[in-house]
């Protein structure tokens, strides 16, 4: 059975840091592209990094670029999302996401964990 289990996440104040992590079970992710999605309360999913089955492919929302960095472990099977400078509205339920396709597009993964919750007071 495939498994992405996220863990790491918490409640923080505005301008910590959080290390989400995700750790795949059942299969081998190495050649997968990965990504971190959020949903916050009434609002829909959205995509917030990618990164490229080698590594070397990181991609970042508008929101999040400069403070959120994706990372990869391919020998352990996670995958990493570095959250500095947290604010308010980085609150959300945070999905870590793999893709059957090499150069998938955010409509484009296929497996999906269950959800770490983050959330940032002011």
């Amino acid at each position: 059975q495939v498994q992405l289990v996220e863990s790491g996440g918490g409640l923080v104040q505005a301008g910590d840091s959080l290390r989400l992590s995700c750790a795949a079970s059942g299969r081998s992710f190495s050649s997968s592209p990965m990504g971190w999605f959020r949903q916050a309360p009434r609002k829909e999913r959205e995509f917030v990094a990618g990164i490229s089955w080698t590594g070397a492919g990181t991609y970042y929302a508008d929101s999040v670029k400069g403070r959120f960095t994706i990372s990869r472990d391919k020998v352990k099977n996670t995958v990493y999302l570095q959250m500095n400078s947290l604010k308010p509205e980085d609150t959300a339920v945070y999905y870590c996401a793999a893709s059957s396709k090499l150069y998938p597009s955010t409509d484009d993964y296929d497996y999906w964990g269950q959800g770490t919750q983050v959330t940032v007071s002011s």
